[in-house]
């Protein structure tokens, strides 16, 4: 019998929704789950019902100072792949939080991931490269925000420049690649989905896609302090 996936949800740290949504859900107390909610008859995504996510979606909703919890749902549902809507749900645990300090570590580990892939193409451009370690650098304070920042401007460059990396798949999978650098510099929580978008245009394939993205979300989840 195959194991169900784990869920989870994304609240502020008092236990009120984050993203839509009234009221507060019942906070687990030691291993005891919180209370479920009340019942909602024929959920509908995005208007009613009591929303969960996959570990692979969590960071689209995750913000700096957001606790992440695990879930479960029951009753009828629905669901669109990236979210479900139950007629009823819980919360099972605390899984833990992010700062911002941590979303950039995060960011920097995908975009230094699928870093080879702008390499191979553009091998004497280092850019995307040095935007990762100012962002690492940043992290340590070592590096300011604006040295960081000009990196990032630096790397945005490349991936403009890659452009013109002769075949199609290549230039597209490079280009993101320095996107993703880029975005660790700039705008953490963005280079997640670059380096997914890279390593799937390299390999051309949604299989590609789903490895990334599983890759990340365990990343994601030993940052959090817990393992999927």
């Amino acid at each position: 019998m195959t194991r169900p996936s784990k869920m989870y949800k994304v609240l502020r740290p008092d236990g009120s929704c984050a993203h839509g949504g009234k009221g507060n859900w019942h906070l687990p107390s030691g291993r005891r789950p919180g209370r479920w909610l009340p019942a909602i008859a024929s959920p509908v995504l995005c208007t009613r019902g009591y929303h969960l996510v996959p570990a692979m979606h969590i960071l689209q909703w995750l913000q700096a100072g957001y606790v992440v919890w695990e879930a479960e749902g029951r009753g009828a549902r629905t669901s669109s792949g990236d979210k479900v809507a139950y007629g009823q749900a819980r919360l099972l645990r605390r899984v833990g939080s992010m700062d911002e300090r941590a979303l950039r570590l995060f960011a920097a580990d995908c975009a230094e991931r699928i870093l080879p892939i702008f390499e191979r193409d553009c091998p004497a451009d280092d850019r995307p490269r040095r935007a990762i370690e100012a962002a690492r650098g940043y992290c340590a304070g070592t590096v300011t925000r604006e040295q960081m920042a000009a990196a990032g401007d630096a790397a945005w460059d490349a991936a403009r420049a890659a452009a013109w990396v002769a075949r199609d798949a290549a230039r597209a999978a490079a280009r993101a690649a320095a996107r993703a650098a880029r975005d660790a510099a700039w705008v953490a929580r963005d280079a997640a989905r670059a380096a997914a978008g890279a390593a799937a245009w390299d390999a051309a394939g949604a299989a590609a896609w789903d490895a990334a993205g599983a890759w990340q979300a365990r990343r994601l989840l030993r940052y959090l302090g817990a393992e999927e």
